[in-house]
Order: C-alpha cells, then structure tokens, then sequence
C-alpha cells in the first residue's frame, strides 16, 4: 500500500504544496522564516522521518517544477497590464537591467577570485544571478558545472528574495521601481515571486529586469569566455 502511494506522482505534488502551505502558516508567525526556506526544509524532514527516496518524491516534484515555466511567462501579464504608464521608462529599465547584470558578473567574479575559488567555481559561479535555465547552459559554455551552477542560482533567489527588499532600503533605495528592477536582475524568478505578494507592479517589473538579464548576460560573457578559453 504505501509502495503504490509513494509511486503515484500526486505524492511528491501533495507534498510539496503542502509544505508550501505549512510554511506560509508558520511565516505569519515567525516572520524570520520565509516560505521559501521553510517549505524545502518541511519536505526534507519527511522524506527523512518516512525514510523515502528522494528519486520517489521527484516523480511527482518534477510536475510541480513543470509549472515554473508558466508561471514565469505569467509574470508578464501585470506588466503588460501596466505597459502605457511604464513605457517612457523603457530606457531606464533597460539601463538598469544591464548594470545590474554586469555588477552581478563582476561580484561573482571577484568574490570568488578573493577567496582563491578554482577555475571550475569560477566559471560556475559568474553566471549565478540568472535565471537557473540560462544559467546552467552558460556554466556549461564557460566550462563549468551545471549542477554546481544550479545550485547557486537557487541559493541566490532565496537570498535575495529574503534579504533584498531589506537590504534596498537599509542602503537607502526606497524607490519601488528601482528596487524592483535590482531584485530581478540579482535574484531572477525567485525574487520576482517575492515582489509579486507584494505589489502585481513591482513582480512585473522585477520580472522584465529578469527577462532582459537573460538577454544581456550571455553578451557580456563573450569577452570572459574569450579569456577563459
């Protein structure tokens, strides 16, 4: 009985939405513990407790992981909404998505040439502020590990979808456009759905500055892939 359950995808589904759930709960109280910490690790601690397999609960993960794609298209429907009052700012959006995305190349790059990273890191790490689809194709143009890549695009979200708004106004950005668009360029889908609970204008604008730095990131990286290489 509990083979056949663990085997059907709705498992994985189930349990995932339900962590999400939980952990929402949980925020309204402990406010230091943001869902998208809490929901990863309520799903650890039953596929720990229940001493399942990973690979079991991917069966139905995957479906839910499906549906990001959508859901980032669907990012664009509050700034298409938006679109007539936003357009006279489409140079400096676009302005700020590309310094964005070239501060995001440069940090990476020089955090982990200052902590002596090896070339394989580096290469892996510069292209960690995208979106973990781009991401992982560049680390593997740069020579990297697309798994390691993965894995700090995802560490990136998170830490700019808790800290960022935070951080913005604790350097004194208070403007909502502005703050929008960094949060998009730095920490992709997943700061984007950070903003959207918030405001459907500031999701779609972080959402945009997200989009554009996957346009303008592959080209800044020619002249580094022109190094490494």
């Amino acid at each position: 009985m509990k083979d056949s359950l663990l085997a059907d995808p709705l498992f994985g589904t189930a349990l995932t939405l339900g962590a999400y759930a939980a952990s929402i709960l949980v925020y309204r109280r402990v406010r230091w513990l943001h869902p998208l910490i809490g929901a990863p690790l309520i799903v650890y601690l039953a596929l720990l407790l229940g001493d399942i397999e990973f690979d079991t609960y991917k069966i139905g993960g995957d479906l839910v992981s499906f549906f990001l794609g959508p859901a980032t298209v669907a990012m664009a429907v509050p700034l298409y909404k938006h679109a007539m009052r936003l357009k006279h700012m489409l140079p400096s959006l676009l302005a700020g998505a590309l310094i964005g995305s070239a501060c995001g190349l440069l940090v990476n790059g020089a955090c982990v040439l200052l902590f002596n990273g090896t070339g394989e890191f580096l290469r892996s790490a510069l292209p960690k502020s995208v979106t973990a689809a781009v991401a992982v194709d560049l680390s593997a143009w740069l020579g990297g590990s697309p798994g390691l890549t993965a894995a700090l695009t995802v560490l990136t979200g998170l830490f700019g979808s808790v800290t960022g708004p935070w951080l913005l106004r604790a350097v004194g950005v208070t403007d909502r456009v502005a703050s929008s668009i960094a949060i998009g360029a730095a920490s992709h889908g997943i700061g984007s759905a950070r903003l959207m609970t918030e405001s459907e204008e500031q999701g779609g604008l972080s959402g945009f500055a997200m989009a554009a730095s996957a346009v303008f990131t592959p080209v800044l990286l020619l002249p580094v892939h022109a190094w490494l290489s």
